[in-house]
C-alpha cells in the first residue's frame, strides 16, 4: 500500500487541509498509530507514524498531539514520541506529568474505593485486569473469554459505575472509571486554542474518540480507523493506513510551506500594458496576475504560493525544458520556445478602463497542455468554471471573468473549493489563441483581428524606445530598463510603481517581505528623473500631475505620506494573507505597507531635483516659453516644499529605508533636506524666479550641520545618523549631490569606509546595523549603483567599470533586475522588477559613457 492508495475523497481533503494556516494534527493511540495488541504493554506505534508526527511538530504553524485513554506516563514511555509531539493521558483529562497532586483529597478517596471494587471483580474474572492511572482506573476484558468479559462489564455498570463523582469512559474491551472529567473532545478544543489552530485533523477508532469527532467543523478533517458508525467523514481500513496519510499531509503540507519549488526570481519576465502587469516564469507559467488594477487582489498568485494559488500554464503534451524566453525587440511582448512549440504573451492595450486582458498565442507542430486555474482575491473564494462554445466563465467572483479559447475543449477538475480547466491542443493546423478577460462576460470575438491587437500593443513600446537617448554601453541592457520602468508607469493615474510585486523576500524564508505595489514618492520622482533623461518627459509631467493632485487634499507638502495607492489615496492597514505559504516558504505575504505612516523627510528633494531637471530637459528640447519650462504650478510646489524643509528639516525620521524602529537624524534626510533648497535656488537664478530672503541662509546651515555632526572621526566616515558609529550606503548622496565638493577627503574617505564596510562581491549593502527586525537581507543594486557614481567622483574608474559589470552581470536572462541580491547564494532576492535598481543600471551606463573630465 501506498499515499496512493488513499481514498481520493480523503487525500483531496488532506491536501486542502495541509493548506491552513496553523494547523493542528492529532491522533488516538491505540488502534490508530499502534496495532491493537493482547497485552497492552507492547503496544508499540508504526515506526513510519512517529516519524510523520515528529516532522509534522517541526514544521512552522504545525502543532501535533496524542491524545490517548492511557495514564500519561505510561503513553510517554510505550510511544516513544519525541518533546515535539504533545502527550495527553487519561482521555484528554492528563495535560502534564504530575498533573494528579492537584487533585483534591475527596477525589483522592473516591479513585482508592474505585480502585479497590474495579480489582476485586477482576480477581473473580479470569483475563480482566485492572490498569492503575493518576486519576482514573481502567478495566480491559480484551484477554478475558467473551461470556466473562461481558459479566465483568456488567458488574462494573452496575457497581463503581453508579457512584457520585465518577465518570465513565467505554471502549473497545475495556471500560474506564474517572474522578475528574475526561473528554478527547474538550482536549482537541484546549490544544486547538492554545496553538491558534486554524483546523484541525484527528484519528481516532474508538467509540472515545467520537467525542473528538464531535468538536470538527469547517475545514477540519476526521478520520475514523475501521470499522463502525462514526461522526468521521473519512475513513481508512488499518493502522498502516494511518501511516500513509500521515505521510501524505506531511509531503503536502511541506511542499505548500516551502513555496512549491518557486523559480528564481531573476528568471521572472515582465509582461505590461499603460495600466496593468503580469509576471511570466522561464517555462511560461502566468505566475502573478492583478486585477482591476497591479496593486489589487491577485487573480494568479502562484509566485506566492504553487499551483494552489493560481496559474494560467502552457507546456508541451511531451515534457522538456523551453530553449528560450524573450522579449520581443523594443517591446512588453514575450515569446518562450520550444523544439516544436511557441507561445506569445502580451497585455492589450485596446480594452476599456475597467478589463484587465491577456492574451496567449500557441503555434508550432507540437501539441500543448493548457491549465487555467484562477484564484481570484489570493485564492480566498471558491471558483467554478463553466464551459462554452467560444471558451470559459469564472463564477464566484464579484468581477466577471472570462477565458476566450474558441475551438478548445476543456476538462474541469474540482477540489472540493476551486474548479481548473485543463485541455490539449493542437496549433499545428493554426494558432490556438487564449484571450484572459477580466472585468467583463464578453465572449464574443474582439473588433480587430488578434494581429492586429499585438501589433497595436508592440508599437505603443517600439514607437517610445525609438525616440530614446539611450547610453552606449550595453544598449540593449538599457533599453529593456528604460522599457521596465515605462512598464511601471500606471498611465491612467501618472503613478509609477516601486515594483510589481508583493512579498518577494529579501531572504529566502524570513519575514522582510513586503508589498512594494504602490507609489513612492521618493522611487517614482527618481524613477521619472531617469526617463527624462533618457529624453522622455511625458511620464515626469504626468506624475507631477499626480503629485499635485495629492497635494490638494492636504494642507502642505510635510503632510505627504511616503506612498500612495496608485490612485493617489492612502493605503489600508497592513495585513497578511495567512492563506498563502509564500516565495520558497517566506512568510508572511503581505498586502499594503506599514510604511505608509511613517515620518520620511528625504521625499522633497527627489521631486524638487526632478522639477529641476524637467526644466532644463524643456529647455534642451527647444521650448522657450518660460510658463512651459517652468510652470507656476511646479514653482509653486518647489517653494512648498523648500518651506516645509525650513519647518520639519531638524526632525528625525526614519529615512529613506524605513526602519520600523525609532526616529534617527539620519544623514541622507537632512541631505535631501539640503537638495531641495539648493535645487530650488538654482531653479530661481536660471528663470527668474522669486525666493525668500532666508534660502540661502537655510542651505548653508543644513550644509554646515551635516558636515559637523554627520562626520565621524572614530571611523573617518560619514554616518548612517548623527548618533552613531553605524555606516550606511545612502549617505554616499552627501558627494553626489554636491552636498560636499568630491575632492573633499572626508567624501573619499566615506567611499572607502562604505566599500570596506558594505560592498560584498558585486552587490552593496544598505547598512549593516540592527533594524529591530529578524534575518537578513541581500545587497541592494541601487546602493551598487551609488558607489559606481562615487568611485568615478574619486577618481576610481576602473573600480568603477569593474563594479558595473558586475551588476550588468546579475541582471535575468531576460534583462530584468530585482531589489536585491545574495552574492554567497548568487541569486536575486526582493520584490521584482524594482524600479530602484533599473534606474540605477541607467544613471551608471550614462556616467561611464562621459569624458572623465565631466565627471570631476
Amino acid at each position: 500500500m501506498s499515499a496512493q492508495d488513499l481514498p481520493q475523497e480523503l487525500r483531496r481533503a488532506l491536501s486542502t487541509v495541509a493548506r491552513e494556516p496553523r494547523l493542528l494534527v492529532a491522533s488516538d493511540y491505540d488502534g490508530t498509530l499502534a496495532p491493537i495488541v493482547s497485552d497492552p504493554t507492547k503496544a508499540y506505534p508504526h515506526r513510519e507514524s512517529v516519524s510523520a508526527l515528529r516532522a509534522l511538530a517541526g514544521l512552522t504553524g504545525t502543532t501535533a498531539a496524542v491524545i490517548s485513554g492511557r495514564a500519561l506516563r505510561d503513553l510517554a514511555a510505550l510511544s516513544r514520541l519525541p518533546v515535539e509531539v504533545q502527550l495527553i493521558g487519561s482521555h484528554g483529562s492528563e495535560f502534564d506529568v504530575g498533573f494528579v497532586h492537584a487533585i483534591d483529597n475527596d477525589a483522592k478517596q473516591l479513585l482508592q474505593e474505585v480502585q479497590t471494587a474495579l480489582t476485586q471483580i477482576a480477581a473473580g474474572n479470569p483475563g480482566v485486569t485492572v490498569e492503575i492511572k493518576p486519576a482514573s482506573v481502567a478495566l480491559h476484558v480484551r484477554n478475558a473469554g467473551p461470556e466473562i468479559g461481558r459479566r465483568a462489564l456488567t458488574s462494573v455498570r452496575q457497581g463503581p459505575a453508579c457512584w457520585v463523582g465518577v465518570q465513565v469512559t467505554e471502549g473497545k474491551a475495556v471500560i474506564e472509571l474517572a474522578v475528574v472529567p475526561t473528554d478527547k473532545g474538550a482536549a482537541l478544543d484546549t490544544i486547538r486554542h492554545q496553538e491558534g489552530a486554524t483546523a484541525a485533523v484527528f484519528f481516532g477508532d474508538d467509540v472515545t474518540d467520537e467525542k473528538a469527532f464531535r468538536m470538527l467543523s469547517g475545514p477540519d478533517v476526521g478520520i475514523k480507523v475501521g470499522e463502525g458508525d462514526s461522526l468521521a467523514k473519512y475513513r481508512v481500513d488499518t493502522t498502516e493506513a494511518v501511516s500513509y496519510a500521515l505521510a501524505f499531509l506531511l509531503e503536502e503540507r511541506r511542499t505548500w510551506l516551502a513555496g512549491a519549488s518557486a523559480p528564481r526570481i531573476e528568471r521572472l519576465t515582465m509582461l505590461a500594458s499603460p495600466r496593468s502587469v503580469a509576471l511570466l516564469t522561464p517555462d511560461a507559467t502566468v505566475t502573478w496576475f492583478c486585477h482591476p488594477e497591479p496593486d489589487s487582489a491577485a487573480v494568479f498568485a502562484h509566485l506566492l504560493g504553487g499551483p494552489q494559488a493560481g496559474h494560467f500554464t502552457v507546456a508541451p503534451e511531451r515534457p522538456g525544458l523551453p530553449l528560450s524566453q524573450r522579449y520581443v525587440d523594443s517591446t512588453m511582448t514575450v515569446e518562450t520556445r520550444w523544439a516544436s512549440l511557441q507561445v506569445v504573451d502580451y497585455l492589450p492595450h485596446d480594452v476599456t478602463p475597467n478589463r484587465t486582458d491577456l492574451t496567449r498565442v500557441i503555434t508550432g507542430v507540437a501539441k500543448a497542455v493548457v491549465t487555467f486555474a484562477p484564484r481570484p482575491e489570493f485564492g480566498q473564494v471558491p471558483v467554478t468554471l463553466e464551459c462554452e462554445p467560444s471558451g470559459l466563465r469564472v463564477l464566484g467572483t464579484n468581477d466577471p471573468m472570462v477565458l476566450r479559447s474558441p475551438g478548445v475543449r476543456w476538462e474541469i477538475e474540482s477540489d472540493g473549493t476551486h474548479d481548473v480547466a485543463r485541455a490539449v491542443v493542437d496549433p499545428a493546423s493554426g494558432p490556438v489563441v487564449l484571450e484572459l478577460r477580466c472585468g467583463t462576460q464578453d465572449l464574443a470575438p474582439a473588433m480587430t483581428s488578434e494581429p492586429e491587437r499585438r501589433r497595436e500593443a508592440q508599437r505603443y513600446w517600439s514607437e517610445w524606445a525609438r525616440s530614446l537617448e539611450l547610453p552606449p554601453l550595453k544598449p540593449d541592457l538599457m533599453k529593456r530598463s528604460a522599457l521596465t520602468l515605462r512598464g511601471l508607469v500606471h498611465a491612467p493615474s501618472g503613478s509609477i510603481l516601486a515594483a510589481a510585486t508583493t512579498s518577494l523576500p529579501e531572504d529566502i524564508g524570513g519575514v522582510r517581505n513586503w508589498d512594494y505595489r504602490y507609489c513612492w514618492l521618493r522611487d517614482a520622482a527618481l524613477t521619472a528623473q531617469a526617463l527624462v533623461s533618457l529624453g522622455s518627459l511625458a511620464e515626469a509631467d504626468q506624475f507631477l500631475g499626480w503629485v499635485h493632485r495629492v497635494l490638494e487634499t492636504l494642507s502642505g507638502p510635510e503632510r505627504l505620506h511616503p506612498l500612495y495607492t496608485i490612485y493617489g489615496e492612502t493605503l489600508p492597514p497592513e495585513a497578511v494573507i495567512d492563506q498563502l505559504p509564500g516565495y520558497a516558504g517566506s512568510r508572511p505575504v503581505r498586502v499594503g505597507n506599514a510604511a505608509n505612516m511613517q515620518v520620511q523627510l528625504d521625499v522633497f528633494g527627489p521631486i524638487v531635483d526632478l522639477i529641476a531637471t524637467l526644466a532644463h530637459a524643456r529647455e534642451h528640447k527647444g521650448i522657450t516659453d518660460p510658463a512651459k519650462v517652468l510652470p507656476d504650478a511646479d514653482w509653486e510646489l518647489v517653494h512648498a516644499m523648500v518651506s516645509a524643509v525650513q519647518r520639519r528639516w531638524t526632525e528625525p525620521d526614519h529615512g529613506i529605508w524605513e526602519i520600523r524602529g525609532n526616529p534617527r537624524h539620519h544623514v541622507y534626510s537632512k541631505v535631501m533636506g539640503w537638495l531641495t533648497v539648493d535645487r530650488a535656488l538654482t531653479l530661481a537664478q536660471k528663470f527668474d524666479r522669486p525666493i525668500e530672503p532666508d534660502w540661502i541662509e537655510l542651505r548653508d546651515t543644513i550644509a554646515e550641520e551635516v558636515k559637523t555632526k554627520g562626520w565621524n572621526d572614530e571611523v573617518q566616515s560619514f554616518t548612517a545618523a548623527y548618533d552613531g558609529t553605524d555606516l550606511d550606503a545612502a549617505t554616499l548622496h552627501i558627494g553626489l549631490s554636491g552636498l560636499i565638493d568630491p575632492s573633499d577627503p572626508r567624501f573619499a574617505a566615506t567611499v572607502v569606509a562604505t566599500e570596506a564596510e558594505l560592498r560584498s562581491g558585486s552587490t552593496v549593502y544598505r547598512y549593516h546595523h540592527d533594524d529591530g527586525l529578524p534575518g537578513g537581507e541581500g545587497g541592494f543594486h541601487l546602493c551598487a549603483a551609488w558607489l559606481v557614481e562615487a568611485y568615478l567622483l574619486i577618481g576610481k574608474r576602473s573600480d568603477a567599470e569593474a563594479l558595473f559589470a558586475q551588476l550588468v552581470d546579475v541582471a535575468g536572462p531576460t534583462g530584468l533586475l530585482s531589489e536585491e541580491y545574495d552574492p554567497v547564494a548568487e541569486r536575486s532576492l526582493g520584490n521584482h522588477p524594482q524600479a530602484y535598481s533599473h534606474l540605477g543600471l541607467l544613471r551608471c551606463a550614462q556616467l561611464l559613457a562621459q569624458p572623465v573630465e565631466v565627471l570631476v
